[in-house]
């Protein structure tokens, strides 16, 4: 298992250094997820943090009425700001995360942390970079909130969703949308019938196809 843990980190966080590596393959344990599983619940106390090695994991704030909201994504070589936050203070989750695929990921006990950021420097610098990256991913969601509108908003997500899973093709429903973006599946399939109507996508059976809107942002950038 050590030697595992070692070659995935070695893959996927170059930026610790030896000694670190060799800490975290002692007290870390590798941790596999199925596609739809929760890996994370609001309320839930931290018994560890997650350094993500594999797959790509959903947050997401849970309503008071039930609904969702998409807040961003933890890709391999990335961690949970959240669960090094709420373990190192002591206070449960107030979001949620969920394995998009088959994920993996390396499972840090929380009462290592304090050792960590003492003994370690590239340890706390990536738990600062962490926070910072989290931060502005937050920020983007609160602009895109205050002061887009839906139909915006949507393209947006849209464009966020293919590049980070890195394909044309969005296998998604209409109310999965509608979720992520806290409004009705009514508003999200006027609003993805406009875009098609514009040749800005197409739509098929819980799917989107969206090499012509990507095409017109790759054309944007390179005037």
């Amino acid at each position: 298992m050590d030697s595992e843990i070692k070659d995935l980190l070695h893959k996927q966080f170059p930026s610790f250094d030896e000694a670190l590596v060799e800490r975290l393959a002692e007290i870390g344990t590798i941790k596999s997820f199925e596609e739809g599983e929760e890996m994370m619940r609001t309320g839930q106390y931290f018994r560890s943090t997650m350094l993500i090695v594999d797959g790509l994991v959903k947050l997401y704030r849970e309503g008071e009425n039930g609904g969702e909201f998409f807040v961003y994504y933890i890709e391999p070589g990335n961690a949970c700001a959240l669960s090094m936050v709420c373990a190192s203070q002591q206070k449960t989750s107030e979001l949620m995360a969920k394995a998009m695929t088959a994920s993996k990921a390396i499972m840090v006990p929380i009462d290592k942390m304090d050792n960590l950021m003492l003994d370690h420097k590239s340890w706390y610098y990536f738990v600062l970079e962490t926070y910072r990256a989290r931060f502005e991913e937050m920020l983007t969601v609160v602009d895109a909130i205050a002061f887009k509108a839906m139909d915006e908003r949507l393209e947006f997500y849209l464009i966020n969703q293919a590049r980070t899973l890195e394909t044309t093709i969005i296998k998604t429903t209409h109310q999965e949308i509608a979720n992520d973006l806290n409004t009705s599946r009514e508003v999200i399939s006027r609003l993805l019938k406009k875009m098609e109507q514009n040749g800005m996508i197409s739509l098929h059976r819980n799917q989107i196809d969206m090499a012509p809107l990507l095409k017109m942002c790759s054309h944007a950038h390179s005037l």
